[in-house]
């Protein structure tokens, strides 16, 4: 696919993506008291459900070609909308909504390395030496700018949830990239993405089924809760997935994927805002390090 020229409508597309994202992870920390990680994560993809259903439910209907592809499904579903977003509320839980965010822009080096073992992607010097960048900048976040800490392993128990749901986002992308639907149902991306959440529901309720069995959950409604709610699916769920996917089309997937970078900082200005988690000076050194591998290895 060739990249067409970045319009200003274009960029405004790609933009807005990645500020839902650093809302739903701010969100994600406010609301953690109200609401069990796991259980928010069913919440908003039922409400997602909801929204999806008129624009794409005739993906539901025999001879769509959903059941046919169902195991692609129930793996795109279990990776993308079961595991990712309840292992990030659970990060959240632990961690900072900005540390989250960093953590999870460790993604090209996750991309290159399921590529190279387990989809023949080539690796050049240059996304190596990215890499390199983007594993020191993770190390940075890890170790909050004290090396001391690396040596001792006292991981955050977030931060290794946000590792854990970086590594799965990676092996979703992949299979993404595998075409093996149907050209009408890969063409709507209300339909396909329906597709995906009407399995991932299915894991989403075992999970938060577990979630009330093991441990002491419980939901404090409110006004709080709902609204917070109504913006994680309508926004971070179902509009950001539009307006990327229309900006990826427009300028392509390598410029789209350095505005996907932009989540870290905004997470770090609404953070200042809204939760008093004041970015630090190792936070923009992680950060310049992460960016920098991405620049490095997107080089042709």
């Amino acid at each position: 696919m060739t990249s067409a020229r970045l319009t200003p409508a274009t960029a405004a597309l790609l933009t807005l993506p990645p500020l839902l994202w650093a809302g739903n992870a701010v969100v994600g920390r406010m609301v953690a008291d109200l609401v069990p990680p796991v259980t928010l994560n069913f919440l908003r993809w039922v409400l997602a459900f909801a929204i999806l259903l008129p624009l794409g439910g005739w993906v539901l209907r025999p001879g769509s070609g959903l059941m046919r592809h169902w195991r692609r499904f129930a793996l795109l579903g279990l990776l993308g909308v079961g595991l990712y977003n309840a292992l990030q509320y659970l990060a959240l839980h632990t961690s900072t909504a900005l540390n989250v965010t960093l953590v999870g822009s460790s993604m090209p080096l996750w991309m290159m390395g399921l590529g190279r073992l387990f989809f023949g992607a080539s690796v050049t010097r240059a996304q190596l030496l990215g890499a390199l960048l983007s594993m020191v900048g993770v190390a940075v976040v890890l170790s909050r700018g004290d090396w001391a800490q690396l040596a001792r392993l006292r991981l955050v128990p977030g931060d290794v949830y946000m590792l854990l749901a970086t590594i799965g986002w990676a092996w979703y992308s992949w299979l993404l990239a595998q075409r093996a639907e149907p050209d009408r149902l890969r063409a709507d991306w209300a339909g396909f993405l329906l597709a995906q959440v009407v399995f991932g529901l299915g894991w989403s309720a075992l999970m938060t089924a577990g979630e009330w069995a093991l441990t002491d959950a419980r939901i404090q409604w409110g006004w709080p809760l709902a609204a917070a709610l109504l913006f994680v699916a309508v926004g971070p769920a179902v509009l950001a997935y539009r307006c990327w996917g229309l900006g990826v089309q427009r300028a392509g997937p390598t410029v789209a994927g350095f505005f996907g970078n932009l989540t870290p900082l905004f997470a770090a200005v609404m953070s200042t805002l809204f939760l008093g988690e004041a970015p630090r000076l190792y936070h923009a050194l992680a950060f310049a390090l992460i960016v920098a591998g991405i620049l490095v290895s997107a080089r042709r």
